[in-house]
C-alpha cells in the first residue's frame, strides 16, 4: 500500500507531558514513526514524500485565528521569557467569559487548548504541517486512482477541533482530507474512527453537516479521555442530524463486541451512500497499550483490515494513536496488509 510520510513529522521533539499528576516523557514520541516505517518497509510498501500543500486546506476546516496561534505560539512563548515547553494552566471555564482572546500568550494557550497533557514545543507547527501534507497526499492518491493509501501522520489529528488543540493533536488530518475529497467532487465522505479515544475534534468540525458521516468506536468517555464528548446520544444537529454515530464501549470490551459495533457503523456508511472511506487508524485498541483499555491482539488487526476492505469503498488510512511502541509497527502493517489481502480477492 502506498504510504505517504513527511520527514517534517520528526521536528516535534516534545519532552514534556502532564500525566497522572506528573511530568513525564510524552507517549506520543518520534520512535513511534520509526518503528512503523521499519515495518512498512519490511512489508515492501512504497514510501513517498508528499507535496507541501500550504495552509489553505487547513483553513478550510480550522479557525484562521487558531491557525495563526499555532504558527506563532512557540516564538511568542519564548519572547515572553517562559522556560520549558508551552503548557496551558488556565482555561475560559464556565464561570468566565469565552468570547475574548487575551493578548498574553499564556491566556491564548488556555483559550486554544482543550487539555493540558499536550505541550507546544519547537517544531510543533512544522510537524503538524507535515502530518497534514501526508494526509492530503494519501487522499489525493486515492481520489485519483481509487487505490488504497496510508498516511503516516505524526502528530495525529482526530482530537483537534475547529479552534482547539489537545490529545497530541493540532490539525485535524481526517477533516482536512475529507474536505479535500468533497472539494474534489465527492458528495459524501465517511470518516470511521477506530482509535480507543473518541475523535472529538472530527465530530465537532462536521457535527452540523450531512456531507460527512462520522462514526467512532471508542472507550466510554464517562471513564476515559476526552470525557466530555463521544456519548451515544450525540447524533449531529441541524442538517447533520443522524450523521454522527458514536459507539462508546466499556473498558476491557472484547474484540467480538467491538466488531459488532463496527458492523453497525459499516452498515450506516453503506446506507448513507458514502463515496470514500477515511479511516482514522488508532492502534491503541491493542491489549498492551499503556494508556488505553481494549483487548485487540496483533492478529486481530489483520481481520480488521479485511473487514474494512469488504466495505468496497476507495479507502485512505490516516495514522492516529497507538502507544505500545514495541508492537505499533506490526499492528499497523497487519491492518494494512489485511486490507490489501482482502481487496486482491475481490
Amino acid at each position: 500500500m502506498l504510504t505517504f510520510f513527511s520527514e517534517d513529522s520528526r521536528l516535534r521533539q516534545a519532552r514534556t507531558e502532564l500525566h497522572d499528576g506528573a511530568l513525564v516523557s510524552p507517549f506520543e514520541c518520534p520512535e513511534r514513526i520509526d518503528l512503523i516505517l521499519k515495518h512498512i518497509q519490511q512489508a515492501g510498501f512504497e514510501v513517498r514524500a508528499p507535496h507541501a500543500y500550504g495552509l489553505e486546506p487547513v483553513r478550510a476546516v480550522h479557525d484562521a485565528g487558531y491557525v495563526s496561534f499555532l504558527e506563532t505560539c512557540w516564538q511568542a512563548w519564548q519572547a515572553a521569557g517562559h522556560q520549558g515547553e508551552a503548557i496551558p494552566n488556565i482555561w475560559p471555564a464556565r464561570s468566565m467569559r469565552g468570547d475574548h482572546i487575551p493578548r498574553s500568550i499564556s491566556g491564548q494557550l488556555g483559550y486554544y487548548a482543550l487539555a493540558a497533557e499536550t505541550s507546544i514545543s519547537e517544531g510543533t507547527f512544522s510537524a503538524a504541517m507535515g502530518s497534514k501534507d501526508a494526509a492530503l497526499g494519501a487522499v489525493l492518491h486515492t481520489l485519483e486512482t481509487s487505490e488504497p493509501s496510508f498516511a503516516l501522520c505524526r502528530p495525529p489529528g482526530h482530537h483537534a477541533a475547529f479552534d482547539q488543540f489537545g490529545g497530541y493533536c493540532f490539525f485535524n488530518n481526517a477533516a482536512v482530507a475529507a474536505q479535500q475529497a468533497l472539494d474534489a467532487g465527492k458528495r459524501r465522505v465517511a470518516v470511521l474512527d477506530v482509535d480507543f479515544h473518541h475523535g472529538n475534534g472530527t465530530q465537532q468540525i462536521f457535527y452540523a453537516r450531512s456531507d460527512v458521516l462520522f462514526a467512532s468506536l471508542h472507550g466510554d468517555p464517562d471513564v476515559t479521555f476526552p470525557y466530555y464528548l463521544g456519548y451515544a446520544d450525540e447524533t449531529g444537529e441541524g442538517e447533520g442530524e443522524g450523521f454522527t454515530l458514536n459507539y462508546p464501549m466499556a473498558l476491557g470490551t472484547s474484540v467480538a463486541s467491538w466488531i459488532r459495533a463496527l458492523e453497525q457503523a459499516l452498515a450506516a456508511i453503506k446506507t448513507h451512500r458514502c463515496e470514500l472511506l477515511i479511516v482514522s487508524l488508532g492502534v491503541d485498541i491493542f491489549e498492551g497499550d499503556p494508556i488505553s483499555a481494549f483487548t485487540f491482539k496483533s492478529d486481530d488487526f489483520t481481520a480488521l483490515g479485511k473487514r474494512l476492505a469488504q466495505a468496497g469503498l476507495p479507502t485512505t488510512f490516516l495514522m492516529e494513536g497507538g502507544y505500545a511502541v514495541n508492537e505499533i509497527g506490526i499492528n499497523v502493517v497487519n491492518g494494512l496488509q489485511g486490507f490489501e489481502q482482502e481487496s486482491s480477492q475481490e
